[in-house]
């Protein structure tokens, strides 16, 4: 039941961002695409009352209450960026915007923007682990909480993982191409 309702909250997830940008590009009715776009977090407060009451009604702690922590986890931590990201495209399309910046291409800019991105990743895994420590507190000795801890290193091991990614760009910063417009001018004496 679990694994369904994740799947539900993602569907719906991507159906009241769909609705709410809609709402508020194509039908001009921007409060109203915002309150659709303000629901969203409702799906994640359900699928934490859902496993709540599961793990309260016995069931043994497993790896489906283990994903529902980090799928919220992650939509804590990427979701407010996801929603921005498309709704900029979407004033741009729809709502006849400007085109929304893109993230730098190149240099230590670019190492910001990773950096960024991997505080999101950060804030996933933080909320992940504190709602899983809070479900192996909930279920207490009782239980076999072991696949739960094992969801804690997982979401750190991504946080981890995703870090030296974005710690690879400060290291070693994407450099333009020479032919790019956008690049800066280069001193042909000093080019090696």
């Amino acid at each position: 039941m679990i694994v369904t309702l994740i799947v539900v909250c993602e569907v719906g997830f991507w159906v009241l961002l769909a609705a709410g940008l809609a709402t508020r590009y194509l039908l001009k009715m921007p409060r109203a695409g915002m309150a659709l776009l303000l629901c969203e977090p409702l799906l994640e407060v359900l699928l934490l009352v859902v496993t709540a009451i599961d793990l309260k009604n016995g069931a043994d702690p497993s790896w489906r209450h283990g994903l529902a922590a980090v799928y919220i986890g992650y939509t804590v931590g990427h979701g407010h960026r996801t929603v921005k990201w498309l709704d900029g495209h979407a004033a741009h399309r729809l709502g006849g915007g400007p085109p929304p910046a893109r993230p730098p291409r190149y240099g230590m800019a670019r190492a910001r923007h990773e950096g960024s991105v991997w505080l999101g990743s950060v804030v996933a895994a933080s909320v992940a682990s504190g709602l899983l420590l809070l479900a192996i507190w909930y279920v207490g000795g009782d239980g076999n909480t072991d696949s739960l801890r094992s969801w804690i290193f997982f979401a750190w091991r991504a946080a981890g993982i995703h870090g030296l990614i974005a710690l690879s760009y400060a290291i070693w910063p994407k450099k333009p191409p020479q032919d790019d417009p956008a690049a800066p001018a280069r001193d042909p004496e000093k080019v090696p």
